[in-house]
């Protein structure tokens, strides 16, 4: 069964990182998006037939990746989603040093983090206060983020939140009192849906999907550790992090931004 979670969560990272590159292109080809027009903005975006592909592919790695946090611990499905970074690097053009670098720290750091998992492949249920309180706070961590309304912000904030939905996602697969999880993950992946699309029209896709993606994976293993009693990984982990932040540090300083929005 967990291998079966293992293959899902693979699936699921190719079809999602496929859908970020196909809507960072479409979106940071439109007018600019604007949160006070909200119904305007959302049509804008669903005229696009690219960004449409694109967001129905994320919707069918999101489903794969529910089923596949079912079947195997929540550490372990990041694990095998780390090569998204690799996913939105393909077609990418050409890329900077400091985005090949931080391809190269990303795809390094999370491969250690795979393996820091080692053998133990045990998951706890969590519980629900610690889980409701993490979520909380990845929710206001996200805001003083986005705050700065910068391309490369908008994107962490969209990571962040994206995490703390797969953590809540963690928690209600279980069922029964756990489905009250539901609404507070759908909120916070509607928030960092929001988050992200904002991004994409401020900055280079792996300055903005490639920041979030490494936040998306990054974060719900630490949140393994701490609230779900999955495996530390000792210094082998704590390594992986920091080549983690290296990268993200590398892709969120890209000096070349992305082409300017049409005027509205």
């Amino acid at each position: 069964m967990i291998a079966l979670g293992l293959l899902l969560g693979a699936a699921s990272t190719i079809a999602i990182n496929g859908g970020y590159a196909l809507q960072h292109g479409a979106a940071a080809s439109l007018p600019p998006l604007r949160l006070r027009q909200p119904l305007r903005s959302l049509a804008a975006l669903f005229r696009e037939r690219r960004w449409l592909v694109g967001f129905l592919g994320g919707i069918g790695g999101w489903v794969l990746y529910v089923i596949a946090l079912r079947l195997a611990p929540l550490s372990l499905v990041q694990a095998a989603a780390a090569g998204g970074i690799g996913v939105l690097a393909l077609g990418a053009g050409r890329l900077h040093r400091r985005e090949l670098a931080g391809v190269v720290l990303a795809l390094l750091g999370l491969a250690l983090l795979g393996l820091s998992l080692g053998s133990h492949t045990g998951t706890g249920h969590g519980r629900a206060s610690h889980v409701a309180l993490w979520m909380a706070a990845s929710v206001a961590v996200a805001a003083v983020v986005a705050a700065s309304r910068t391309g490369v912000g908008l994107a962490v904030a969209a990571g962040i939140l994206y995490a703390a939905g797969d953590v809540g996602t963690k928690a209600a697969v279980v069922g029964g009192a756990r489905l009250w999880f539901v609404p507070g993950l759908l909120a916070c992946h509607g928030l960092a849906f929001v988050a992200m699309q904002l991004a994409f029209q401020r900055g280079r896709r792996l300055a903005t999907a490639g920041v979030a993606v490494l936040w998306t994976n990054a974060v719900p293993i630490a949140a393994g550790m701490a609230l779900f009693a999955e495996a530390t990984g000792g210094v082998l982990r704590g390594v992986a992090f920091a080549l983690v932040l290296a990268a993200g540090f590398a892709l969120g300083t890209t000096a070349a931004p992305a082409p300017e929005p049409s005027p509205a």
